[in-house]
């Protein structure tokens, strides 16, 4: 028992060492850092830096791109104007092109129901196709087949019809410039005169027909005046339209339609007549008006806007169509060229034939005690507004509406009035019923 007791105890004693040899190693495997720990120590060390680097250099790349878009939106404020045109520039014509693509597109939808259209511009061709010589080739025709222009002038005698009108074309084309040994003497009825003339100007001829209206508003009753000028312009668009419909038509059909009806108003200062007021009204729903106040120099400047004033009103609250009437506006651009002559309606105008020297310079005018009046100086008068509307802008433009519209709308109601039988239309013959006479001479310019 004693011997084994020992031998427990020196076994317990030896176990016991042997912890106390192990204890040590346990720390030193814990307490000291391995390779691996240090590296990645260092390595976490290393990357903390790199990102304050990053970190700064973000800082200085904001404070160089602030620095730059100030820069920037400096150098936008220094020149402010001429980016603005440029860009104004590039919004207008973009607007303007996809507003001409626009309406092109709706034009072929309209005339092409059904078909596949499409819209091609210049810019995708791929090469020079030749368009834009039509244009070349209509100008070569027009100056060899020329071209008729119809103007009727209407109002009380004394007014000075005769001079405007060779105020306006610059030669003698009124009626009593080409009648020889003429007479002034007052009609006792409303008779109406047709002088027509072939101007030529740089190689365009131009057949120029002035409709004279002797007699009216010179009565002292006037009821009924304005029949025979209504019956006048309806029968040359029966004229017309018994040309159209014949079986073999006429290449060319000769146009007598009142393309222009020009209205001479007396300078009173007060408003318009009850004449007037009845001849526009029914005269404006069959042909294009253009009222004048006659010999506007009369008036002052006052009483003349004054004047012109009341007659718009009056024009206004009497539903009188006079032209260029607002509902036949094609586009934004002829309305505001319109709209600057409805402004300037009813024009005031000086006519004359005879020039006197001005400043060393011959012009046309009229010779008073205290001066002259020039005839084309907008500053006395608006004879070149008129002038203008008439040949130099709105010619043309007059001779479509005649015909789109006025004309138009004659032979619907013609043709709906025959039901369609052509044999039905009869047409007044010639010379007409109520004394149209005619007379051609040749002028050259």
């Amino acid at each position: 028992m004693y011997a084994l007791s020992e031998r427990a105890s020196t076994f317990l004693e030896v176990k016991e060492k042997e912890r106390c040899l192990h204890k040590p190693a346990r720390k030193l495997l814990t307490a000291p850092p391995s390779l691996m720990e240090e590296r990645g120590d260092k390595e976490s060390v290393i990357m903390g830096d790199e990102q304050v680097d990053e970190g700064k250099n973000h800082e200085r790349q904001n404070i160089q791109t602030s620095r730059s878009e100030k820069g920037q939106h400096e150098e936008e404020h220094a020149e402010p104007e001429e980016i603005g045109k440029e860009k104004g520039m590039g919004i207008e014509e973009t607007k303007k092109e996809s507003e001409l693509e626009a309406e092109v597109r709706l034009e072929l939808r309209q005339s092409a129901s059904g078909f596949q259209t499409g819209f091609i511009r210049g810019t995708d061709l791929f090469g020079y196709v030749g368009i834009e010589a039509v244009l070349d080739q209509m100008r070569r025709k027009t100056m060899k087949t020329g071209f008729e222009f119809n103007i009727m002038v209407v109002g009380q005698s004394g007014l000075g019809k005769s001079t405007l009108v060779n105020t306006l074309f610059k030669s003698k084309v009124s009626r009593k410039s080409c009648t020889p040994d003429y007479e002034e003497q007052i009609s006792k009825t409303v008779k109406l005169h047709a002088v027509s003339h072939v101007i030529e100007e740089k190689g365009v001829k131009m057949k120029l027909t002035v409709i004279d209206t002797p007699g009216f508003g010179d009565q002292i009753n006037n009821e009924n005046c304005w029949e025979p000028i209504v019956n006048y312009v309806n029968e040359q668009y029966e004229k017309y339209l018994r040309e159209e419909l014949n079986i073999n038509r006429k290449r060319r059909i000769p146009d007598s339609r009142v393309h222009c009806c020009i209205y001479f108003l007396p300078a009173t200062g007060h408003r318009l007549r009850p004449i007037d007021l009845e001849f526009m009204k029914r005269l404006g729903k069959i042909v294009s008006i253009v009222p004048v106040i006659a010999k506007a120099d009369t008036l002052t400047v006052e009483e003349r806007q004054e004047f012109k004033e009341r007659i718009r009103k009056d024009l206004t609250s009497n539903e009188i169509r006079v032209y260029p009437q607002r509902e036949h506006d094609e586009d934004p651009e002829e309305r505001l060229l319109n709209d600057r002559i409805r402004e300037s309606i009813p024009f005031a105008v000086v006519g004359t034939d005879k020039e006197h020297q001005v400043n060393g310079n011959k012009v046309l005018g009229r010779k008073t005690k205290w001066g002259i009046i020039e005839v084309e100086n907008v500053a006395h008068c608006e004879f070149a507004n008129l002038r203008d509307l008439l040949i130099r802008s709105h010619l043309q433009d007059l001779k479509d509406v005649t015909h789109n519209i006025h004309y138009e709308t004659y032979r619907v109601r013609r043709l709906n009035e025959s039901n369609m039988n052509f044999s039905e239309l009869v047409l007044t013959s010639w010379p007409l019923k109520n004394g149209t006479d005619t007379c051609e001479t040749e002028s050259q310019l």
